[in-house]
């Protein structure tokens, strides 16, 4: 009978905003943490923060919410109360796999009628969570990434694994410079040094294309996610965090900018500005496995739930084969190309998030990595170190490749967040109705017991 009562008085407190209300606030605070922290964009962070709240009793006109890249802010208040409370979010990785699980347990909450003590529980179980993958085999996925990403450039089969273990060292470097407690940009820095730097020295052995290596060796240091997070945050007028994500990609973009051009200036590194951004052949059996590869390997990286790989495998292939389709067949631009596969994947991963129960942004954005330039890119770093001895075309080109780097960077980054905004008050207004209709259960079953 105590069991009965004390169940029976956790769900009143559900059902009245204040009580209980510093517990609350914690809580929505902390799924909004994790989310920050693990790579989630800020309007599904609202979203998921919201349904929390709504779970918990507090309607949406009491609950105010401020969020910045490092903290979060939130105030519950009407004519008579006021409560706020603030959380920092105090690192920013990217786990997509608690992205997915915390989207679920804010449904699940309310679907099963939790306790706020059972939803504390399964936060901390998400929290607590182990990785999916070993460690060994997110170095050996991240770095066959990087060869598949090189495969994409037009590198034979030698430079394919010349590539993956080149990419190997570097991010080995990574997680040895982490484990020492070094500054995360500092850390993309060297391992940006030593994955080029082996590059360098893999260009000695036989191979038909030994600059390939060079150019795709440190790919998977390449700041997608907070890039593509940036762009969205901004389209959807959340500037201030916008701005913060785009401030921490420079910063990781300096990173590897730094370790690149610092291993290229000590070495003797021939110049390749005129290297193509893509193979010769459109063989698309060869960019279809290719892109699978990279798609699946950055997928580990970002910790995608094992069950959804496949998913981005499918995407992968279908970002890239489009985009070379448009290039080569359509003779359209690069940059044209590139926003149309990325367009492409963005709008079928739309419709998939009923069929696989996933984030749109846990389903697309490690399909669309494989499309970043990185010829351009180093065409551009190239012409930086050598400034004093190009002429005025050679220049004029290198401008150009920066130019084209960055419109192409855009292109994936705007062509993956559109799709989703367009869709957003469509889906928002089914997810509300779901919302209203779960918590009008609850309340009813309440009653009724």
């Amino acid at each position: 009978m105590s069991e009965t009562i004390s169940y029976r008085e956790q769900q009143d407190i559900l059902h009245d905003t204040y009580a209980e209300i510093g517990k609350k606030t914690e809580l929505i605070l902390s799924t909004g943490q994790l989310l920050m922290e693990n790579g989630a964009d800020t309007m599904r962070i609202i979203r998921d923060m919201k349904r929390v709240s709504a779970y918990m009793g507090i309607s949406e006109d009491k609950f105010h919410l401020h969020i910045m890249y490092t903290t979060l802010m939130l105030n519950i208040s009407d004519e008579t109360h006021s409560y706020t409370s603030f959380k920092k979010c105090r690192k920013h990785a990217i786990d997509m796999r608690i992205i997915h699980a915390i989207s679920k347990l804010t449904w699940r909450a309310m679907r099963d009628h939790y306790t706020l003590d059972e939803y504390e529980d399964n936060l901390k179980n998400i929290e607590k969570r182990p990785k999916a993958y070993p460690e060994w085999l997110v170095i050996l996925a991240t770095s066959f990434a990087s060869g598949g990403v090189s495969a994409l450039f037009g590198c034979d089969l030698a430079a394919f694994f010349y590539t993956t273990i080149c990419a190997m060292i570097g991010k080995i470097t990574q997680i040895i410079c982490g484990r020492m407690g070094i500054n995360a940009y500092v850390t993309v820095a060297f391992a940006a040094f030593a994955s080029t730097a082996a590059a360098y020295f893999a260009h000695f052995l036989p191979t038909a294309t030994p600059w390939h290596p060079i150019i795709a060796a440190s790919i998977f240091l390449v700041p997608g996610i907070p890039l593509i997070n940036s762009i969205s945050d901004m389209i959807n007028t959340l500037l201030m965090s916008g701005v913060a994500r785009t401030v921490h990609t420079l910063l990781i973009v300096g990173g590897m900018t730094f370790g690149i051009v610092f291993a290229i200036g000590l070495f003797d590194v021939g110049s390749f500005t005129d290297l193509h951004i893509m193979p010769e052949d459109n063989n698309y059996l060869i960019f279809a496995i290719a892109a699978a590869i990279g798609a699946v390997g950055f997928s580990v990286l970002f910790n995608l739930t094992p069950r959804l790989l496949y998913a981005a495998a499918i995407g992968g292939i279908i970002a890239v084969c489009t985009r070379n389709f448009c290039i080569f067949e359509l003779h359209l631009s690069a940059v044209a190309g590139t926003f149309i596969g990325a367009t492409l994947v963005s709008i079928i991963g739309v419709k998939a998030i009923h069929w696989l129960h996933a984030p749109t942004q846990v389903l697309t954005v490690p399909a669309v990595i494989p499309l970043v330039p990185g010829v351009l890119i180093y065409r551009l770093l190239f012409a930086i170190i050598n400034i004093r001895k190009l002429n005025l075309d050679e220049l004029l080109r290198a401008v150009q490749s920066g130019v084209d780097a960055v419109l192409i960077i855009l292109s994936i980054a705007i062509g993956v967040a559109t799709p989703s905004i367009f869709a957003h008050r469509a889906f928002e207004r089914r997810k509300l109705e779901e919302q209203e209709r779960l918590l009008k259960e609850e309340y009813e079953t309440d009653n009724n017991d």
